[in-house]
């Protein structure tokens, strides 16, 4: 688990730093671009990826919770793929919520298991087949988006409004994983969180639907925070967002401890926000993705002291990520080989399927308005 903060430097628009690294940036941005093209293999489950166009989070985890809740309301059989970051396991493996915790698979698998059966696995390809054998009808995939090794039947790239992509550099210049522009169009769908400031300089297409969506927090656990005190600590990709979203449900955030995304919490540190809470008549607030790195033995007597305050997204059209997902599906029918030519196939040799398809045609989906077009950043 990092312990790291990003450098400041990558959310300033022009900086001595970012343009030493530029150069470096520039070939990072091509190697992964390059590894993104290449052909990936296809499994007998609709897949649909959400991915960020930059590191740390901007609220990647709700949305594949909400494209699998949306899955579920139709009766299908959708499973989670995570790779489990912070956690030891590689995979393919199930998650099993009674045997394995955040030291095994991960926050984020944690908290997709609660919602549907999860898989955590380094090899896409190999979890996917896992889930799969497990009767999955869809996948749907909780980051990826920059490893080709699976085909993706739907993509959705994920922008904080608030952090946007930063500088516009490539790592280590700035956040982003390889240029912006050549990310968007390799996605089928762009999905902008909130309505912060940094949307009006994000690159646009034409061709790209633009998605709105917001971060709600859920009505029964911000009703037992409204009006009181509150000590608040956050290990996630951004921290300030948790502590705005308390302060505008009307909570008193007297403190507020930012951490890196997944943080690893010491059983003393937990201890220390507790105690001084309670001394001072205040109440501890975490978030979701935090307090699942506490359900561990060493935490028992802490957690019931600690409030969590869940959020989920909620999308403006609703309608749009059906459409969406309906696309994926037509788009898994049209580039599945049929069983029968498989079956056909020489004995000792691979079937007919194993070999990459034609791409899909990256059509938006139906429901999705024209995006506007809007001012580059830099």
């Amino acid at each position: 688990m990092t312990s790291r903060n990003p450098p400041d430097f990558w959310w300033q628009p022009k900086s001595f730093q970012a343009t030493l690294l530029s150069p470096i940036g520039a070939l990072v941005s091509w190697i992964t671009l390059r590894r993104m093209s290449q052909p990936g293999e296809r499994v007998k489950a609709v897949v649909i990826c959400i991915g960020n166009p930059t590191v740390g989070g901007a609220g990647k985890t709700p949305t594949a919770i909400t494209i699998l809740q949306r899955l579920k309301a139709r009766d299908v059989r959708p499973y989670a793929l995570t790779r489990g970051y912070g956690g030891s396991e590689k995979g393919p493996v199930l998650v099993d919520l009674a045997q394995h915790d955040v030291r095994h698979v991960g926050d984020e698998a944690l908290l997709l298991a609660t919602v549907a059966p999860t898989i955590v696995a380094a090899d896409k390809v190999a979890g996917a087949q896992l889930a799969v054998s497990l009767g999955a009808t869809h996948i749907v995939m909780d980051d990826g988006f920059q490893n080709s090794s699976l085909v993706k039947n739907a993509t959705l790239l994920v922008v904080d409004s608030v952090a946007g992509i930063g500088n516009g550099q490539t790592m280590p210049a700035g956040p982003l994983r390889a240029r912006f522009r050549d990310q968007l169009e390799r996605a089928d769908a762009m999905v902008v969180v909130g309505d912060g400031p940094a949307e009006r300089n994000l690159p646009k297409s034409r061709r790209k639907p633009v998605f709105k969506a917001h971060l709600r927090a859920e009505r029964e656990a911000a009703m037992r925070l409204i009006g009181q005190p509150v000590l608040a600590f956050a290990g996630i990709g951004r921290p300030a967002k948790f502590f705005d979203m308390l302060r505008q449900i009307g909570v008193e955030v007297v403190e507020q401890h930012p951490f890196p995304d997944h943080y690893a919490y010491s059983v003393a540190e937990i201890r220390t926000f507790v105690e001084r809470a309670e001394k001072k008549g205040m109440r501890v607030a975490t978030t979701e993705k935090d307090f699942a790195r506490l359900k561990r033995p060493a935490f028992d007597a802490l957690r019931d002291r600690i409030q969590v305050l869940p959020v989920h997204m909620e999308f403006r059209d609703p309608e749009e990520i059906d459409a969406l997902i309906q696309n994926a599906e037509v788009r898994s029918m049209l580039f599945s080989k049929p069983e029968s030519d498989a079956a056909a196939a020489a004995p000792g040799t691979e079937p007919a399927s194993a070999s990459p398809a034609p791409a899909a045609p990256a059509a938006p989906a139906p429901a999705a308005a024209p995006p506007t077009e809007g001012r580059p950043a830099n």
